[in-house]
Order: C-alpha cells, then sequence, then structure tokens
C-alpha cells in the first residue's frame, strides 16, 4: 500500500478521533476506531502506567478513568498532526477526582493506524 493512502486513512481516522472526542464520546471513539488488538502505552509513574492489549481492556480502562472523576472542569483536543500512518494530539484535562482533587494534564498522544483502524497508542505526560 503507498503512503499517499496510508496518509489518506490515517488523516481520515484522526479527524474521526478528534471529533469524538470533542464532542465527549471518547469510548464511542475507541468502539468505533480502534482495532481489537489494540496496544496501548501509558507512561511509567502514572495510575494507568503500562500497556494495555485489547480494544476491550482499553475500553475498560477508560471508563475506570471515567469512574475516578469526581467533577470534568474542561477537557480539549489539539487538531491532529499526520505522518504516513501516524497521528499525534495534544489533549489537556482540567478535572476533580475522588481520591486526588483537581488536577490538570498536559499529554501528547501519539497514534499507529493501519488498515483504517488504530492499532496502538501510546501517550507522554508527568
Amino acid at each position: 500500500m503507498s503512503v499517499q493512502v496510508e496518509t489518506i486513512k490515517a488523516q481520515e481516522v484522526a479527524h474521526r478521533l478528534v471529533e469524538l472526542c470533542r464532542e465527549g464520546k471518547n469510548a464511542q471513539a475507541i468502539t468505533e476506531l480502534y482495532d481489537d488488538n489494540i496496544v496501548s502505552i501509558e507512561p511509567d509513574g502514572s495510575p494507568m502506567a503500562g500497556k494495555t492489549e485489547g480494544k476491550q481492556a482499553v475500553l475498560d480502562g477508560t471508563n475506570r478513568w471515567y469512574d475516578s472523576v469526581q467533577e470534568l472542569h474542561s477537557s480539549h483536543i489539539s487538531d491532529p498532526i499526520v505522518s504516513g500512518n501516524f497521528f499525534a494530539c495534544a489533549m489537556n484535562v482540567d478535572a476533580t477526582y475522588k481520591e486526588h482533587g483537581r488536577n490538570v494534564m498536559d499529554e501528547i498522544c501519539v497514534f499507529e493506524v493501519r488498515d483504517g483502524r488504530i492499532i496502538k497508542s501510546q501517550f507522554f505526560y508527568n
């Protein structure tokens, strides 16, 4: 498959992911766009640290995160930057957590797309 075709598919997936996240439909984004065998990596030291494999496991982790939030004050996702079959977005979340109080998190999210599905996600934040 040519790089141009991969870039077009990655652009379509990237724009759809951003659209759904901006509507607060993160779980729908996972269900709709992630491959069944997705690999998702969170940084060491974070509450969700490590590698998660499989769409259902990623969805379960997202739901656990939502359950930990007492109040979501704001969230933002940037327009995607696409290169080949990869895209990246900056995300910002301001939330009050049930057990940890209020926290603002800035992160860079990198996604890999194959055959129109997200096969890998990796998140970078402190």
